[in-house]
């Protein structure tokens, strides 16, 4: 009884422990199954058991942005009008395929020994991050040129005068430096092995060789189907089903695809705009006609003014210059007004300027030296005896060296003006342009040519855009179109009575941004959230909200509709899909309708020709897989499998139909080359190694999912 009553009295706490207890295990498993229902939040994509993590890629992305800020400075036209929106699939794209030959070569063993690792961190680095080190080192003040310089500091420090804690960071950058390298290796490695694992045997390699000397002297009548009339060569949904079924593998996909009809408004200045732009171009020459500056109000309406002083060479041709030249000083006008925006001129002045000198210049390793060379210059001393005057390790010179003053862009500002006036007035003499602890430079002008005419002028620009009111109008009327038309039908079926244009497009969670073109890899600016819509959070028949570019200069709106939806095959109700099939359909029939029609004309080659209303042309040199002139290589193999027997022969083609007669055949004396027949082998298998490695694997990309949020 005891007992029993201790039971009793410990149930409410028994109850809640058990009840605690039950609750952590319900929430655990749900946490679980959550994971597992949610995915794996920080993998970016996956291929097998092969996986991006969202750091790698974060890492990659900031590696190709450094990469093209770099290659802006260094080419900035070539690089200006890059659409960064193609970096994140750049990005994932370099990840996948080094993670999937480094998880290859993981499973085949492959390692990487210690001269490896040497050779390409110290002898011929391959990993950029070993000259950063050497470029860091130095930065901290530590003079290293090379792998194993920088190598030996960082891993010797008492030897160098440092401490361990002020190479702490160095060490862990170069560590880190060797486990990528050493992925690298593996993965060269690997890569070389698979290369090398495509070869020819030697049948293979004669056979490419045969096909290659073997010739066939072809006579060749073709009548090209042209545009089929789809009335005398009907095609059914039936037959097209059929023939979709038997080569449905032609249209299986690689990653789910979205097909889509897509709007973009281009947001251009109204008729109010560009009367407003007008009065500002009106108001701007009536300012500048008072002098070079503008009011306030211009300046915040966006009218900015420039000062230039260029030779007559140098000015830009167009309306603008001949105003330039021959206006009167102190007026303006307009030069250039339409829908983008005006320019204003005002001539400020012309005055008359030297535009180069011809310069001898001395430099010395010390002051004392300098004096004493420019009393020797001054006294009569040549330019080009100093050097043999005075040691060659205390003097430089640069003798007869032409000094622009003047270029494309205005005053070169190559010296500063104290300094060129000290210079013109010198008389020939040399003056001390620099002096100090460092040395002298010292220079004599030997030249310059005549003045020409310097042409100041203000250029004052501005550029039109949509007012506020514009794009809030044009927001509007594209706002009240897509509430009425909120499903795909209508979306297609309504936009061009709305003056709206429809584009379709078939996209891919690898696809960066809308194209402006099916296949073109351009797209439409800031669009990539569109691509994230269509892929993650819109369903087929669904129209999505109203997206915008933010182009200050050309602002747009964009709207997208989903037509259909599919993960594994494109389907034969797709449009392209079914035209590409019935088209072959037809064209099958054609063939044989057309081979029956001519096949008693086929006494000879001439009369099939002249029945067909062609010509018959002779290939004298037609070789097996070689461009030959016959298009369908199918005809080209019956060709050259046909005996030199002169028969009169009528094939169908894809293309049309073909009536071949074999007028002979021939082995060309040409050597056997087996390294030449390694690489032809290489080149026409062609494989693709990554898709080797990948398998039948598919690419789960989930890039949207952490880039483009609406």
């Amino acid at each position: 009884m005891a007992t029993l009553e201790k039971i009793r009295s410990k149930s409410v706490f028994l109850i809640v422990v058990i009840g605690v207890a039950l609750l952590a295990f319900i929430i655990g498993d749900a946490l679980t199954n959550s994971r597992n229902i949610l995915g794996d939040h920080t993998t970016v994509a996956k291929v097998g058991s092969t996986k991006i993590d969202i750091t790698d890629y974060q890492r990659k992305r900031e590696e190709l942005n450094n990469q093209l800020e770099e290659a802006r400075r260094n080419n900035p036209a070539q690089f200006a009008n890059f659409d960064t929106q193609i970096l994140p699939e750049m990005a994932l794209e370099q990840l996948m395929q080094e993670a999937i030959v480094l998880d290859a070569a993981e499973k085949a063993g492959v390692r990487s020994t210690g001269n490896l690792l040497r050779y390409y961190m110290l002898e011929n680095p391959r990993n950029p991050e070993v000259m950063n080190l050497v470029r860091q080192l130095n930065a901290a003040g530590l003079s290293v040129q090379t792998p194993q310089q920088a190598y030996e500091v960082i891993f010797n420090p008492k030897r160098n005068g440092l401490t361990d804690a002020q190479v702490e960071p160095f060490q862990r950058a170069w560590l880190a430096a060797e486990k990528a390298t050493e992925k690298m290796i593996k993965q060269t490695v690997y890569q070389r092995l698979l290369v090398g694992a495509v070869k020819p045997n030697d049948l293979d390699k004669k056979a490419l060789y045969n096909d290659y000397i073997a010739t066939t002297n072809v006579d060749v009548a073709f009548l090209p189907f042209g545009n089929l009339d789809e009335k005398t060569y009907p095609v059914s949904d039936q037959e097209v089903k059929d023939r979709y079924n038997k080569e449905k593998e032609m249209y299986k996909v690689a990653e789910p695809t979205r097909e889509i009809s897509f709007i973009a408004v281009n947001i251009t200045p109204s008729e109010a705009d560009q009367k407003a732009s007008k009065e500002l171009a009106a108001q701007t020459v009536a300012e500048l006609s008072k002098g070079s500056q503008l009011s306030k109000e211009l300046k915040k309406e966006g009218v900015n003014v420039t000062r230039h002083a260029l030779r007559a060479a140098d000015i830009p041709a167009g309306p603008a210059k001949e105003y330039i030249l021959n206006g009167g000083v102190d007026t303006a006008r307009l030069v250039s007004e339409n829908i983008g925006g005006f320019t204003v001129v005002r001539v400020a002045g012309r005055k008359a300027d030297v535009d180069s000198i011809q310069l001898n210049i001395v430099s010395t390793a010390t002051e004392a030296i300098g004096k004493r060379v420019l009393a020797a210059l001054n006294g009569g001393l040549p330019a080009d005896s100093v050097m043999s005057r005075f040691s060659a390790d205390s003097v430089a010179t640069q003798l007869n060296q032409w000094l622009p003053l003047y270029n494309a862009d205005g005053a070169t500002n190559a010296l500063p003006k104290n300094q060129l006036d000290s210079l013109k007035n010198a008389g020939g003499r040399f003056i001390a342009l620099q002096q100090g602890a460092q040395g002298m430079l010292l220079a004599q002008i030997v030249k310059q040519n005549a003045p020409v005419t310097i042409y100041e002028y203000d250029e004052a620009t501005y550029t039109l855009t949509p007012s506020q009111k514009t794009k809030s109008d044009a927001r509007t009327a594209f706002e009240k179109f897509l509430g009425a038309n909120n499903t795909v039908e209508k979306f297609n079926a309504n936009a061009s009575k709305a003056g709206y244009n429809v584009q379709k497009f078939t996209v891919t969670s690898s696809t960066p941004a809308v194209p402006r073109f099916q296949g073109m890899d351009q797209y439409y600016p800031e669009s990539r959230q569109v691509i994230r819509w269509v892929m993650i959070d819109g369903e087929k028949g669904e129209v999505s909200h109203i997206y915008n570019s933010s182009d200050a200069t050309h602002p747009a709106m964009y709207a997208v509709a989903i037509d259909d939806t599919y993960d594994e095959y494109v389907p034969v109700t797709n449009k392209n899909v079914h035209d590409d099939i019935a088209s072959r359909i037809r064209a099958d029939k054609a063939g044989d309708k057309l081979v029956a029609q001519y096949q008693k004309k086929t006494q000879s080659i001439q009369s099939a020709a002249q029945a067909m209303g062609v010509e018959v042309k002779n290939y004298p040199s037609l070789r097996f897989g070689m461009n030959s002139g016959v298009r369908d290589q199918g005809v080209v193999g019956r060709i050259s499998g046909a005996k030199a027997d002169k028969k009169v022969n009528i094939t169908k083609g894809d293309d049309g139909v073909y009536v071949y007669q074999v007028m002979g055949k021939e082995n060309q004396n040409f050597p056997y080359n087996e390294q030449m027949y390694n690489q032809q082998y290489f080149q026409f298998i062609n494989p693709d190694l990554m898709l080797m490695l990948q398998g039948t694997d598919r690419v789960k990309n989930n890039i949207y999912k952490f880039e483009a949020g609406d």
